[in-house]
């Protein structure tokens, strides 16, 4: 089909490795538990985004450049370090706590900027790009002419997949924010810790290598 083989190990495969935590998990996870349900979900709606980017690049070939490049891939991979480092002080420093007014917490959440902040984290993921230009054509005969709609096919159903295994995520994890509402102290550390952890990821991608 469109030159796509062991379409069904791919889709095994996908699955395996969408549930293997990373940093969008721990993206999800730190946004859901802090802010909510819906935090989450549109977190993943943001980090999903950036990887049909993902595909499209690799579709188009534009993921070759970027793994030929050192120069570009340290530039893209920094940014991304900047942009991590930048959320997460950004909400350590914040004084405002989405749990402090439980009345009205849908006017404290910008929900807009969540989805920005999933969205750009994925974006500027150089390891994401280089995932999908490495993973998709392990599953794409060689001998057909090359064209974008393997890579579209294949990167939309792991895309699909990994929608779906983000969304039980903050689902499930969400639940622990009702439990923080009762408790303001808990519900202020908690939203600390995630700007940590935005930290701890750029960091961690920071020392990441090719």
């Amino acid at each position: 089909m469109f030159g796509i083989e062991n379409y069904l190990v791919f889709i095994v495969s996908g699955i395996i490795l969408n549930i293997t935590p990373g940093n969008d998990s721990i993206y999800i996870l730190s946004r859901s538990i802090a802010q909510g349900r819906k935090a989450g979900v549109i977190s993943v709606l943001g980090i999903g985004t950036g990887a049909l980017t993902h595909t499209i690049m690799a579709s188009l070939g534009l993921s070759v450049i970027l793994n030929k490049s050192i120069l570009l891939f340290d530039i893209i991979k920094y940014i991304g370090v900047l942009y991590l480092v930048y959320i997460g002080l950004k909400t350590i420093i914040s004084k405002n706590n989405p749990f402090n007014n439980q009345t009205n917490i849908e006017s404290v959440i910008d929900y807009k900027q969540i989805y920005k902040q999933g969205f750009f984290t994925n974006l500027f993921n150089p390891k994401v790009a280089l995932f999908f230009l490495s993973f998709l054509p392990q599953f794409i005969n060689p001998n057909i002419n090359h064209t974008p709609i393997p890579f579209l096919i294949l990167g939309v159903t792991f895309l699909t997949t990994g929608t779906i295994w983000c969304l039980f995520l903050a689902y499930a994890s969400s639940f622990l924010s009702k439990i923080l509402r009762e408790n303001n102290k808990i519900s202020t550390l908690t939203h600390k810790l995630s700007g940590i952890i935005f930290i701890g990821l750029g960091l961690k991608l920071a020392f990441e290598k090719r």
